[in-house]
C-alpha cells in the first residue's frame, strides 16, 4: 500500500514534494492509517483534530487517543474544541453540516496561521461510492454523480485510490491501533444505511463492483469535463460582464436546442435552487424575478441579468453643505466655481449656484418624483416615466441617484438636468458638477 500510495503522488500530486502538510486526524481507522503512512514518507507533517463534542466522554476519549500518539511518535498537534449542537441550532444547520463547516473553516485558518501548504484528508474509494448513492437517492446534476474530488483548492485527498478493506487489512497488518465511532454503528443517519446494507448487497451482486464503479467514474468525471468546456464556449457567445452584473443574451440562448442545462450549469455556482421558475424566466414578461441567498435572476426585455443581491433602503440620504467642494460615497462627485461653460455630458452639469438650496441632498429616486427636462416649457415628468423612455432595467433604476434642492431635482445622475437650475443671461455664480 505504501509504494502504491508513492507512485500515486508522483503521478497526481507531484506539487506536494517539499511542502508542509497538515494531517486531518480524527482517531478512527482511515486517519490512523493516513498517519502512518506519511510517517514513512519525507513529509514535514502536523496533525489537526476536531473535537465537537457530540458523543460525551468518547469524544474527549478520541482527542486523548490522537495526543498521546502525536506525543509519542513526535508529531506536532494542534486541536480545538466545538460546540457543534450550539452553532448547528444558531445556524439552522444539520449536525452533519454544522461539524464540516466548523471542522474546514477551521482547517484553513490553521494553514494560513501556521505557514502550511496543505491539508490531507483521508476519504478513501468507499466514501466516494456512499457520496455516489446519497446524491443519486437525493436527485442530482452530472457533478453530484462525479464522486469526491482528489483536490479542493488546498484539501488533497490521496487514500481516494484506496478501498476500506485494502486500508483496514494494511491497519491490521502494521499493527495500528485506532478509535471505532459508535455514531458508525447506527443507521440513524443515511451514510451508514448505504454504508451497511445496500453497498455489501452490490458487491455480492458483483464481486467487482468496486473496480467496476471506478471506471464509471472515470467517464462521468471526462463527461463533467466536456460539460465544462462546451459550457465556456456557449457561455462566451450568450453572456456579456458589465461591472458587477452579468447580461445573458436570450435571443442566443433560445437558439440552442438544450438552454436549460447551459443555464444550470452557469447559475447553479450561485446558490439557485428553484430552476423551474429559473427556465420560466426565459418566456416570462419583464421584470420577474428569482432568488438565491446572495443573487437575484431578473427578466428584463430580450436579458436576463445575473446580480449581487444588494439592499437598497430609499430612505438613505447624503447631505451635501455649501463648502464641500467633493464626495466619494456614494458617488464620486465634484462641485467647483468656475467662471465659464463647456458643453455638458451626462457626467458633467452647469448650474445657477444662485438657485440652489443648501444642504443639499443626495437620494435614490421614488415613485411619484418629476423633474423639469429641457425644452419642456416648464411643464414636468415622471422620473418613471424617463426610466421607460430609457429601458431601463430594475437594476439599473436601483442605481439611479438624484441630486435635490430642497424638494426638487437638480439632477438624475448621468442622465438629465432640470430645466429649473440651467444657467440663464442673469447667472452670477456657475457652478460645475462633475460624476468623477
Amino acid at each position: 500500500m505504501l509504494a502504491k500510495l508513492q507512485k500515486h503522488i508522483a503521478h497526481d500530486f507531484p506539487f506536494l514534494e517539499q511542502k508542509k502538510l497538515f494531517l486531518a486526524v480524527s482517531g478512527g481507522l482511515d486517519s490512523m492509517v493516513l498517519v502512518h503512512l506519511f510517517q514513512q514518507l519525507d513529509f514535514e507533517i502536523a496533525i489537526l483534530h476536531c473535537n465537537f463534542q457530540l458523543r460525551g466522554l468518547e469524544s474527549f476519549g478520541d482527542q486523548n487517543f490522537i495526543q498521546s500518539y502525536a506525543q509519542e511518535n513526535n508529531i506536532p498537534i494542534f486541536i480545538t474544541q466545538f460546540d457543534t449542537t450550539a452553532f448547528a441550532k444558531d445556524y439552522k444547520l444539520s449536525t452533519q453540516v454544522a461539524a464540516r463547516e466548523l471542522r474546514y473553516s477551521w482547517f484553513y485558518e490553521q494553514l494560513e496561521a501556521k505557514n502550511f501548504d496543505y491539508l490531507l484528508t483521508a476519504h478513501h474509494a468507499d466514501d466516494t461510492i456512499e457520496t455516489f448513492l446519497i446524491n443519486l437517492t437525493r436527485g442530482t446534476g452530472l457533478e453530484g454523480l462525479t464522486g469526491i474530488p482528489k483536490q479542493n483548492d488546498k484539501v488533497i485527498r490521496p487514500l481516494l485510490c484506496f478501498t476500506r478493506e485494502e486500508i483496514e487489512h494494511y491497519a491490521k497488518e502494521n499493527k495500528i491501533e485506532w478509535r471505532e465511532d459508535s455514531s458508525n454503528a447506527s443507521d440513524k443517519y443515511l451514510r451508514n444505511k448505504i454504508r451497511h446494507h445496500l453497498i455489501p448487497i452490490l458487491k455480492e451482486l458483483n464481486p467487482n463492483f468496486m473496480d467496476s464503479f471506478q471506471n464509471t467514474q472515470n467517464y462521468l468525471q471526462d463527461a463533467q469535463m466536456l460539460v465544462e468546456d462546451a459550457s465556456i464556449m456557449v457561455y462566451q457567445q450568450v453572456a456579456k460582464q458589465e461591472e458587477e452584473a452579468i447580461f445573458f443574451d436570450l435571443n442566443q440562448l433560445k437558439k440552442l436546442p438544450n438552454y436549460k442545462s447551459y443555464l444550470y450549469q452557469w447559475l447553479n455556482e450561485f446558490g439557485f435552487t428553484a430552476w423551474d421558475d429559473i427556465y420560466d424566466l426565459v418566456d416570462s414578461q419583464s421584470g420577474k424575478q428569482v432568488f438565491s441567498a446572495e443573487f437575484r435572476l431578473l427578466k428584463d426585455r430580450d436579458f436576463l441579468i445575473l446580480s449581487p443581491l444588494h439592499t437598497i433602503d430609499e430612505e438613505t440620504e447624503y447631505i451635501i453643505d455649501s463648502l464641500q467642494n467633493q464626495i466619494n460615497i456614494p458617488l464620486n462627485l465634484s462641485f467647483s466655481k468656475v467662471t465659464d461653460i463647456s458643453i455638458g455630458s451626462n457626467t458633467t452639469i452647469f448650474v445657477d449656484e444662485d438657485a440652489l438650496q443648501f444642504p443639499l441632498v443626495l437620494r435614490h429616486w421614488k415613485e411619484g418624483d418629476s423633474f423639469q427636462p429641457f425644452g419642456m416649457n416648464g411643464k414636468s415628468k415622471k422620473v418613471s416615466k424617463l426610466f421607460k423612455d430609457e429601458k431601463l432595467s430594475l437594476i439599473d433604476k436601483e442605481n439611479v441617484w438624484l441630486l435635490c434642492s430642497g424638494t426638487e431635482i437638480v439632477w438624475i445622475i448621468g442622465m438629465r438636468q432640470d430645466d429649473r437650475f440651467r444657467i440663464t443671461n442673469t447667472t452670477k455664480k456657475l457652478l460645475k458638477i462633475q460624476l468623477e
